[in-house]
């Protein structure tokens, strides 16, 4: 594609970094609307990452073809690589049948999704300088070539391995430059460092060759299937558990490594601290460690007077619940990025949690630069007229679904009888907002209750007035009075995850909302 213009007259709208699914998916919403934008990657295409990592070549995120429905929308909470496009496609259930698909197929793609909606993306153009004046922000790449707009989205991912500060850690290799043959591991004893997926990976990789493999942290292992965190372990990579439980030679260590260094005969001599038994030490010895305790966002690109706070120790940029730097004005970030306002909690982290916030994020610009108030459809004020708005939503909606708790509709009833319905803003976001002063407010998500036992063994209360006990996903309403929360409601876990059942859901519902309303005159029915 031919390179932008760079005279002032013709400066861009919009200047966004990458051209991974974050940086995609940001261009198809300022696209549709007409924005001017430019989107510049250092890479030869869409979606490069993908190309390298993961190692092990297959995705942990689920491609779910069948589901019994016929609903797109509804359909997304199990396509969790498919790019939001309003209906226009291209949607990556096309692209391949594994459960588990091969990360190529989602680098073809990106590649076509970037192609199909035409995006403004400049290749092959490297930024090395970010800088920011009265004007906003210039951008400078590796050819000197230069770049300008008001506002800066920055989509590059989590670019840096996170390198913990442990004395000799320099002489650990990294999860993307260790060795990919398993033989090249024969006979040896390895540490690990990283409960995390990479870690699991990566041990997998060499447990037919590896003699002794050590994974170590100073933290527990958690499942994903306990926190519902899907960068925890995931079942696709815990096999090298059963080697450890069942005697054979591995091992999983909750410990702190304190140092690690070189010994005459070449090998590392590691000294570390255990989390769980009573402070004692220990050294170890192995041929090799391997350092998988993920990436960190990249800062280095821009000038002090244009540098983003970090959060997180120093891995993710500080942001505002609309994803906006905390101290760099007109300064947002877009895909795994975001994950700084949900740590660990829900999906921000991957594509299918992300492409949510950027559609909201595209809103709130569109609402901030452009004058374009939040849309909202109007639904009436009554008990019918809330509970069925509410129970439609929470059948179908997939941002709620897959951002639980995290995004939240909004409904906000007026003095005349009428009521606006917002989908999808942040939670934290509403007390904040303009919204958030409104007398008469819900919000609507879809929360896990909390984890207190064995989640496969969990004593049920099939009870619609125990429904604040439901472990699983279900929908919370509350009610909000200028942005403090008055009241709330949660409806009783469903095993299919459908919430329409005369006396489990929908009298509940009706109740709640006959306890709001009453008490302004408003009519039932």
């Amino acid at each position: 594609m031919a390179p932008p213009p760079s005279t002032p007259e013709q400066e861009y709208e919009y200047l966004v970094l990458g051209a991974g699914p974050a940086g995609l998916q940001v261009g198809f919403y300022l696209s549709r609307a007409g924005r001017r934008y430019w989107i510049l990657e250092a890479g030869d295409s869409a979606g490069t990452f993908f190309q390298v990592l993961p190692r092990k070549r297959t995705l942990i995120s689920i491609n779910k073809r069948y589901t019994g429905y016929d609903d797109r929308e509804t359909n997304l909470r199990w396509d969790w690589n498919s790019l939001l496009s309003e209906g226009e496609g291209p949607w990556f259930t096309d692209y391949s049948e594994r459960y588990f698909p091969s990360a190529d197929r989602l680098v073809e793609y990106l590649r076509d999704f970037a192609e199909r909606h035409a995006l403004d993306i400049r290749y092959r153009t490297r930024v090395e300088r970010v800088a920011r004046d009265e004007e906003g922000f210039m951008l400078v790449d590796s050819e000197g070539g230069t770049y300008r707009a008001p506002r800066l989205i920055v989509a590059t991912g989590v670019s840096k391995p996170y390198i913990p500060p442990i004395p000799g850690i320099e002489l650990a290799e990294g999860y993307a430059d260790a060795p990919a043959d398993p033989e090249a591991y024969a006979g040896q004893h390895v540490l690990i460092l990283g409960k995390g997926n990479s870690g699991f990976e990566m041990a997998d990789q060499i447990i037919e060759t590896a003699a002794v493999i050590h994974v170590a942290s100073p933290e527990s292992l958690k499942f994903a299937w306990r926190t519902h965190h899907v960068g925890h372990l995931r079942a696709l990579n815990n096999n090298f558990l059963d080697t450890y439980q069942l005697k054979c030679q591995n091992a999983v260590l909750d410990a702190t490594v304190e140092r690690i260094e070189r010994r005459d005969d070449g090998r590392l001599a590691v000294k570390v601290s255990y989390s769980h038994a009573g402070g004692e030490h220990e050294n170890l010895v192995y041929d090799r460690v391997i350092c998988c305790t993920g990436f960190r966002f990249d800062a280095d690109l821009f000038d002090p007077g244009s540098r983003p706070a970090l959060t997180i120790e120093d891995r993710f940029p500080a942001q505002t619940s609309c994803w906006e730097s905390v101290n760099v004005p007109d300064l947002f970030f877009a895909g795994t990025l975001m994950q700084a306002c949900d740590f660990k909690k829900t999906t921000s982290s991957f594509i299918h949690g992300f492409r949510y916030n950027i559609r909201t994020l595209h809103r709130l610009l569109e609402q901030r630069y452009h004058r374009r108030p939040l849309p909202y459809r109007t639904v009436e004020a009554t008990v019918e007229g809330l509970t069925r708005a509410v129970l439609e939503r929470v059948n179908r909606s997939s941002a709620l679904w897959q951002q639980f708790g995290f995004l939240s509709d909004v409904i906000v009833v007026s003095d005349d009888g009428g009521a606006r319905y917002y989908d999808e803003l942040p939670t934290a976001y509403i007390p904040e907002s303009d919204l958030g002063r409104a007398e008469h407010l819900y919000g609507v998500t879809l929360e896990f209750g909390p984890m207190q036992q064995d989640p496969f063994c969990i004593e049920r209360k099939p009870d619609p007035t125990r429904a604040d006990d439901s472990a699983f996903l279900h929908p919370v309403i509350q009610r909000y009075t200028r942005g403090e929360v008055t009241d709330r409601v949660h409806l009783l876990e469903d095993l299919y995850g459908e919430w329409r059942h005369p006396v489990q859901h929908v009298e509940p519902l009706r109740h709640f909302f006959a306890g709001q309303l009453e008490p302004r005159a408003v009519a039932v029915g």
